[in-house]
């Protein structure tokens, strides 16, 4: 078993920066691929980010890429985003998810852990 919890959210402005973490409890948290997910109003959640057990490869979004960085450390058991450049239409609930697998997967079926969401506004 896996339990997730992400760090507090914010508002920012366009442009800004934040950091989200997720704490994970678990003695096999580093052998886990994560990744992070986003539910924005009235839209379906999709897909932000992954990273493999080991913290390489990692893969994003489309619309992310570039501004935003997956990291982890299995170390102390946290995963984070950092998101650089936010735009308004970054804002949703982010939300940090485990698999029980090495590898990276966009799917949001592929996951079987999730942290309870966070949200993020950006301000235009």
């Amino acid at each position: 078993q896996v339990q997730l919890v992400e760090s507090a959210g914010g508002l920012v402005q366009a442009g800004g920066s934040l950091r989200l973490s997720c704490a994970a409890s678990g003695r096999t948290f580093s052998s886990y691929a994560l990744g992070w997910f986003r539910q924005a109003p009235g839209r379906e959640r999709e897909f932000v980010a992954t990273i493999a057990w080991s913290g390489s490869p990692t893969s994003y979004a489309d619309g992310v890429k570039g501004r935003f960085t997956i990291s982890r450390d299995n170390t102390k058991n946290m995963m984070y985003l950092q998101m650089n450049s936010l735009k308004p239409e970054d804002t949703a609930v982010y939300y940090c998810a485990a698999r029980t697998s090495w590898s990276t997967s966009s799917l949001m079926s592929a996951y079987a852990y999730w942290g309870q969401g966070t949200q993020v506004t950006v301000s235009s």
